[in-house]
């Protein structure tokens, strides 16, 4: 089990909320219409375990669980907090007008054929939580 942080908790606090208020603003901007891969993924939990590693000033050396490190800063998983964002923005877009411009981007279908090989992943694709959805409705 991780102990909490008991001394220096109010200087902490003030850093991860200059964190939440700057850094993970910028982790997160404009993830609502990313298709995230694998690659991404490690890379920003890297970037957001990096700056709190920083912010309790612990090493790699020292060798500190990831979920211990957040449990100590109270701070969630930026994968999570960016799926979780995109599931809002989704509902969000179902809930507009049909003649609004995000809603018709969602629902377009291109005529044509796909090029020879694995199609690209799409934003839609990585939408499970849409199709649990409309099957939880029928």
């Amino acid at each position: 089990m991780c102990a909490p942080l008991a001394e220096w908790a109010q200087f902490y606090s003030l850093k991860l909320r200059i964190h939440n208020i700057t850094a993970k603003a910028a982790l997160k901007f404009g993830s609502e219409v990313w298709v995230l891969k694998k690659r991404e993924e490690h890379r920003l939990e890297a970037a957001q375990m990096k700056f709190l590693r920083h912010l309790l000033g612990i090493t790699k050396l020292d060798k500190g669980k990831n979920q211990c490190i957040r449990e100590k800063t109270g701070s969630q998983n930026i994968v999570k907090e960016i799926k979780q964002y995109q599931e809002k923005w989704l509902q969000h877009i179902q809930r507009m007008d049909t003649n609004r411009i995000p809603k018709q981007a969602l629902q377009y279908k291109p005529k044509g054929r796909r090029h020879i090989g694995r199609p690209r992943k799409r934003w839609r694709d990585q939408c499970h939580f849409e199709d649990t959805r409309n099957r939880n409705q029928t």
